[in-house]
């Protein structure tokens, strides 16, 4: 940890303040993709400097064209016709074409590597494991490729996915956009309403279904889901069960089922896939907004943005190639899934997990780190609180020695999660927490290989993305708190919502604060090192007296006590201003009293300020989530004020919003 990389020079100047938690050794930058990248580009543009990150950042924001030229090139994109134009209109946005001449298609590039390598590892959380190798996928996707063409999927037509996070999933995907059809999916933890609100939206032609889910010791069956969906959805012409169960599963009332395992046999032994060449904003992704609110956006991602800004996230801000194996917790109903699934086209072998991520009392996936010799793995701040918490040392459990990146998002990681990490997971290794969205498909801020690691900071501002934190006015703030905004168009943009055919709510959702500026809804800001802190949602800011809090800085503190499992935080409108109220969950044993309330109270005074103690602090015994683990403010928040919350069904566990209903501790 003493070495130096090009991005964090050490020696004869200034001792550096903060001093950084871990520096990439001087091996590890020169043998990284993002190095070759600076090689590649200082090869193509000689006249440019971009011998550090900082100023490879600046000239990918500045020379845009040349810029994703590179990446389109260093990555390899497979396409049958390259486009002589890497962006028209660039300067609209919305209205930005990418690679407007370019054909290509999103399973091919994925579907690139071959031979007897592994490809996919599928872990439940019951233990039974599949392993699939390269060329094993590619056959399993041909298969299921010609049994849809045989039922007349074509370009545009949707697939729908009610899946686990399993191997035929991944299979079912490719196999659908390799046609052009585009992909949808939904984890099958969602109840019925919440499929209807998504599926029913986007009418798909064949949906996808497993039999069943492990989760949290308990086998969980699908069909009766299934039966009610496929009553419902009057476009649906076929259901495929999936046998996750490894049972035959009794399909004979569900209209237009099958079996997976039928289809793959029906078509026997096929040695190619015929990939559909298309426009490179040609529909991919249909994906979902959270649905807490209100019905869910239905945000359509294009399949070539989708392509080379997850190559570029990989390739370079993660460092993974065809020596590693990659894994990601999600599940299929969120962004992290397709972004994981990605890693394909670099050659990755992935790990699929379905389950609970604290099985065995949170020591399966720590297992799987040393089992399956993962090198990079994700997961979310949550789960490295939870396990901190749990009292889990890693480092004297668990070799780890596979590890070389840990990626964090899903909400802010905490400065001790951070040093939580280097204390007792393991001392070398990139600690990369991510921060974009569903919205973009990808990330505005990550990680950095040749870069030092900062307690509570972001590495960077990813490249090609020209972000800035503003103020109300629009001005761009070099310090303090903002709005995150990205004044330029970029690849991953979505294509547009669904049944929004004049743009309209698109144009609401992300260019009404700022005329032709992408506001995502993150509040954040800057740091010295060129890094990056999110303190928050824009829409989840409190706003006591008139100055903005974000719920992260909150959060950061009342962690910090072992008498608090988790917490939730959200403003009440009182007495013509807003007050802060806190809600905490308990370790078992504990109780609010005179003393923790206390505790609470000067934790959060001693480290942030006055204006962050909350007026209230509640103890509830637990705290609503969305299916991809999400605490949900907004809800509580129209709970609190007596407004209806919209699609339960989005939520984890909904019966949790009645402990903030009719709270007498607020009405004074």
């Amino acid at each position: 940890m003493t070495d130096t990389s090009l991005d964090a020079p050490s020696g004869g100047g200034a001792i550096e303040s903060p001093p950084p938690l871990w520096r990439p050794s001087q091996d590890r930058v020169a043998r990284s993709a993002l190095t070759a990248f600076h090689a590649f580009v200082s090869k193509r543009f000689p006249e440019i400097d971009v011998s550090t990150y900082e100023a490879l950042h600046h000239w990918s924001i500045t020379a845009t064209d040349d810029f994703w030229r590179c990446i389109w090139d260093y990555c390899e994109v497979i396409a049958s016709e390259p486009s002589d134009v890497v962006v028209r209109d660039a300067d609209k946005m919305p209205g930005a074409s990418w690679f407007p001449d370019a054909r290509l298609n999103f399973a091919e590039n994925l579907l690139r590597r071959r031979g007897d390598a592994t490809a996919l590892v599928s872990l439940l959380e019951n233990g039974i494991r599949k392993e699939t190798t390269f060329d094993e996928l590619y056959a399993q996707v041909a298969a299921i490729a010609a049994a849809l063409k045989a039922r007349g999927i074509e370009p545009g037509d949707r697939v729908a996915g009610f899946m686990p996070n399993v191997t035929e999933t991944v299979v079912a995907m490719l196999a659908a956009t390799s046609l052009g059809a585009v992909w949808t999916s939904c984890s099958p933890d969602f109840g019925f309403q919440g499929v209807m609100d998504r599926f029913g939206q986007v009418k798909p032609k064949v949906l996808f279904a497993a039999d069943g889910y492990y989760y949290n010791g308990k086998a969980h069956d699908s069909l009766e889901k299934v039966r009610q969906i496929a009553e419902e959805i009057d476009s649906l012409e076929q259901v495929v069960i999936v046998e996750v169960f490894k049972k035959t599963p009794k399909i004979a009332g569900i209209e237009g089922a099958a079996l997976f395992s039928d289809w793959q046999r029906e078509q026997g032994s096929i040695s190619d896939i015929a990939f559909e060449q298309l426009p490179f904003d040609h529909p991919l992704y249909i994906m979902y907004s959270s649905g807490t609110t209100g019905v869910p956006k239905c945000i359509v991602h294009g399949a070539g943005g989708t392509l080379i800004q997850h190559l570029k996230e990989h390739q370079l801000h993660c460092d993974i190639g065809p020596e590693d194996t990659l894994f990601y917790f999600t599940t299929c109903g969120w962004m992290m899934w397709n972004w994981l699934v990605s890693g394909l086209a670099s050659g990755a072998t992935l790990i699929l997990y379905d389950g609970s991520p604290f099985a065995d009392d949170g020591k399966v996936l720590l297992d799987a780190i040393d089992r399956e010799r993962i090198t990079v793995f994700g997961t979310s701040a949550k789960f490295i609180s939870g396990i901190e918490k749990a009292g889990l040392k890693p480092r004297e459990t668990h070799d780890l020695s596979s590890l070389n990146t840990i990626l964090s998002t899903g909400s802010p990681l905490s400065h001790e999660s951070f040093e939580y990490v280097y204390r007792d997971m393991k001392s070398d290794v990139l600690l990369a927490s991510i921060a974009g969205g569903t919205d973009i498909i990808s990330c505005f801020i990550g990680g950095c290989p040749t870069r030092p690691v900062y307690t509570g900071q972001i590495q960077c501002r990813a490249l090609g993305m020209a972000v800035e934190f503003w103020d109300e006015t629009g001005a761009s703030l070099e310090s303090g708190k903002g709005e995150l905004v990205c004044r330029q168009s970029f690849p991953s943009m979505p294509i547009g919502f669904w049944n929004d055919d004049d743009g309209g709510k698109y144009h609401r959702a992300y260019f009404a604060q700022f005329d032709n500026v992408w506001c995502h809804g993150d509040y954040g800001e800057l740091t010295p090192q060129d890094g990056a802190i999110i303190h928050g949602r824009s829409d989840a800011v409190l706003n006591p007296g008139g100055v903005r809090i974000g719920t992260a800085e909150i959060y950061r503190q009342v962690e910090k006590l072992d008498a608090i499992v988790e917490s939730i935080v959200v403003g009440q409108d009182w007495e013509d201003d807003v007050r802060v109220v806190l809600f905490v969950v308990l370790r078992e044993g504990e109780s609010l009293d005179d003393s923790l309330e206390q505790a609470v109270r000067s934790t959060i005074r001693q480290n942030a300020t006055p204006r962050h103690v909350p007026a209230k602090i509640i103890q509830v015994p637990e705290i609503p989530r969305t299916l991809s683990g999400k605490i949900v403010e907004l809800a509580v928040r129209e709970v609190l004020h007596g407004r209806p919350v919209n699609n339960v069904d989005a939520l984890a566990n909904p019966e949790a919003l009645a402990h903030f209903a009719n709270c007498d501790e607020l009405k004074v």
